[in-house]
């Protein structure tokens, strides 16, 4: 298995409320990812942290292997959401992945 974990933190011009509702919209896209995207078996996204946080987005999410973080990576699905909700309200972006 292997564990695909993100940290986001968005944009500083966004206002509260778009921030909110961006945070939603990607919460709720990528979730939907499990079950469509072969070899991707858990996605949880986190939207609201702790004040102690610097970061505004967790990404916690399970592959079968490699091979399926690859296929992910590139799933039409996956791009879809990146390039329409995650891109356009994302300031920095931190990935570590890990054999479990």
């Amino acid at each position: 298995m292997l564990r695909h974990v993100i940290l986001w933190q968005m944009k500083d011009e966004l206002t509260a409320e778009e921030r909110d509702r961006s945070k939603k919209a990607i919460k709720e896209a990528l979730e939907e990812l499990a079950g469509v995207i072969p070899g991707l078996l858990e996605m949880r996204v986190i939207t609201e942290p702790l004040p102690s946080s610097n970061a505004d987005l967790y990404l916690d999410s399970l592959f079968k292997d490699e091979a399926a973080l690859k296929v992910y990576a590139d799933h039409p699905a996956h791009v879809k959401v990146k390039d329409e909700l995650v891109v356009p309200n994302v300031k920095s972006r931190m990935c570590m992945d890990y054999i479990e």
